[in-house]
């Protein structure tokens, strides 16, 4: 038999068991709430959809692309890099297209990294940070994250514990999943300790949008200093709500960018130039619709986490991201646990153990159904604490 040696080596998939049950269940005729993938809901800006069915139209569209991506839209988001965050990128040397952040990041740690090498890696995280330095050959060094973990001081203390020395610091705030946000001290703590360490600090920026109570996050770049070290991951699939588009950009230190573009060339031609055109079109005429959408997200987070302590479980309510992050209020290991609030409340929710072992003792809920359907699901819930 063949070996397939990069995919051999994953894991199972964390989320597989909860799946399986929850599409047994469906096929069975019960209705379950799934907040367990975080699949957005919220509809695109109109403008960008009619733009898209315009470019469309054009059989010169439907030609290749550029895997850089086309001019406009990377001018598009440096200007939008400088009008919220006052960061005058270079659309030539400082922009690429990704075909959304995971790609993007991907592709960027086999620039980065390679066999012997080490990576810097928040716990609990997003499964594809874990194992994207994998894919690169090399290996990860966790750093605790959390709402009250001092993430700085976890980066030291995993560097003085990590041989041979990291070359690569990854962070993402908001983050995902445990919702932990980022102040500019913070970012300014990273910059420099990648200054200090000749570290480049990969800033996975996906939830850059969806802040509420009046929490602004701030990119890497409002850091001084930043250009020289870091690199910035913008996506459009929160904000903007195009997640099936895959637009995303790999944004900052001009060296490294240039070489992720250079291993691009050879990987993709970039996204469907339709889609190019319209992502632009919403990023310079739809500018008002992510907050827009994080009011949505803000009012399903309160309808989750003021339902859950009506029920006895009081879980703390996030600044940023669309998730909630809880702390199981049983003694059940995440799986066990996820998988009874499926069967007995049919409500699907994302183990924590799926996002490493740090995340165990804990569960995921992704905002993607409305208020009315959430209630729902707190009564479900209701019942299968009782």
């Amino acid at each position: 038999m063949t070996d397939f040696r990069r995919v051999d080596a994953l894991p199972p998939y964390a989320f597989a068991e909860v799946e399986r049950l929850k599409l047994e269940l469906r096929r069975a005729g019960e209705d379950v709430i799934d907040l367990g993938f975080g699949n957005p809901d919220v509809a695109p800006p109109e403008i960008a959809v009619e733009k898209l069915r315009e470019a469309a139209l054009l059989p010169r569209n439907h030609r290749y692309s550029s895997s850089r991506g086309l001019p406009k839209l990377r001018e598009a988001i440096c200007d939008l890099y400088c009008d919220r965050f006052g960061v005058d990128l270079d659309p030539e040397t400082e922009a690429t297209l990704a075909l959304g952040a995971k790609e993007g990041l991907v592709h960027l740690l086999w620039v980065l990294l390679g066999p012997g090498d080490v990576a810097l890696v928040p716990s609990p995280s997003y499964p594809i940070h874990l194992f994207a330095p994998g894919f690169a050959g090399a290996a990860v060094q966790r750093v605790p994250v959390g709402a009250d973990v001092d993430f700085h001081a976890g980066v030291e203390e995993a560097w003085l514990a990590s041989q041979p020395r990291p070359r690569v610091l990854l962070c993402s705030f908001p983050h995902n999943p445990t919702t932990a946000c980022a102040d500019r001290a913070l970012m300014q703590q990273l910059v420099d300790f990648a200054h200090e360490r000749e570290l480049v600090l990969v800033h996975d920026f996906a939830y850059a949008d969806l802040a509420f109570d009046g929490y602004t996050p701030p990119s890497i770049f409002e850091a001084q200093g930043a250009r020289e070290v870091a690199v910035e991951l913008y996506s459009m699939t929160k904000g903007f709500s195009l997640a099936g588009w895959r637009v995303a950009f790999v944004l900052g230190r001009s060296d490294v960018i240039g070489a992720l573009a250079r291993l691009k060339s050879y990987l993709d031609y970039g996204s469907f130039q339709p889609l190019q055109i319209a992502a632009t079109v919403a990023l310079r005429e739809a500018r008002d619709r992510p907050a827009e959408v994080a009011a949505i997200y803000e009012g399903r987070r309160n309808a989750l986490c003021d339902g859950l302590e009506r029920v006895g479980w009081a879980v703390p309510r996030p600044r940023a991201t669309m998730f909630v992050w809880a702390r199981i209020p049983t003694e059940e290991p995440a799986q066990a646990f996820a998988l009874r609030l499926l069967r007995e409340a049919h409500v699907a929710v994302s183990p924590g153990s799926g996002f490493g072992a740090d995340g165990e003792g804990f569960v995921r809920f992704a905002l993607v159904e409305n208020e009315q359907r959430i209630a729902q699901a707190v009564r479900g819930i209701r019942q299968a604490l009782a």
